[in-house]
């Protein structure tokens, strides 16, 4: 037996929904940490970038589920809808944070987004995710039919704004969010090939 169908056997006896439960935990146990002085002098501004380091990540991986079958036969598929979900939660705890706990008018917030180009870019990717998330589910896949498929390609938009959101955000050329970047749109080129294959089809 190979190491894929190994992995494949043990995946599927592994049921999707404990990680919704698990994904809320750790944002809980960082909003403890920060009212309780455990996230330095700016506690906000930590959680705000590390639910957004933690929506990228998540969505990342989601990514990379298809061309991880495809290379190795490691099939991840049943957690794809999970991971969505889940990095899409972890962008709105992103927004919600920025909003509520860091900027607060409201009046200040509309600036932001029309004059500062990362916010824009930023609230951008999150309102592509809405409709992904909402027929995230059975009943939307059954009626929506081809053109649910369809409507899930706004996923490779949205993580390449959130990817260059990330690299706006920081101060100067920093590595790890050009990494991340790279990493996006590599994955995304891996899919060029069957793409055009689909279109002579």
């Amino acid at each position: 037996m190979s190491i894929a169908q190994t992995i494949n056997g043990l995946t599927r006896k592994i049921p999707a929904w404990p990680f919704y439960i698990l994904a809320p935990m750790w944002p809980a146990w960082m909003l403890w940490q920060g009212l309780n002085g455990g996230l330095g002098v700016d506690p906000v501004k930590v959680l705000e970038q590390e639910m957004g380091s933690l929506a990228l990540k998540v969505l990342v991986f989601g990514l990379l589920i298809t061309p991880l079958r495809n290379a190795t036969g490691i099939s991840l598929i049943k957690f794809r809808r999970a991971t969505g979900l889940i990095g899409f939660f972890f962008v709105f705890l992103h927004l919600t944070v920025w909003l509520v706990l860091d900027v607060q008018i409201m009046s200040e917030v509309l600036t932001d987004i029309v004059k500062r180009p990362f916010v824009t870019i930023g609230m951008a990717a999150f309102v592509m995710m809405i409709p992904l998330a909402l027929t995230s589910n059975n009943a939307s896949v059954r009626r929506l039919g081809p053109m649910w498929r369809t409507l899930q390609k706004l996923t490779y938009p949205a993580l390449v704004l959130g990817g260059l959101h990330y690299v706006i955000l920081v101060k100067g050329w920093q590595l790890e969010p050009l990494v991340w970047m790279a990493i996006v749109l590599a994955l995304l080129a891996l899919r060029l090939p069957r793409l055009r294959r689909l279109r002579l089809v």
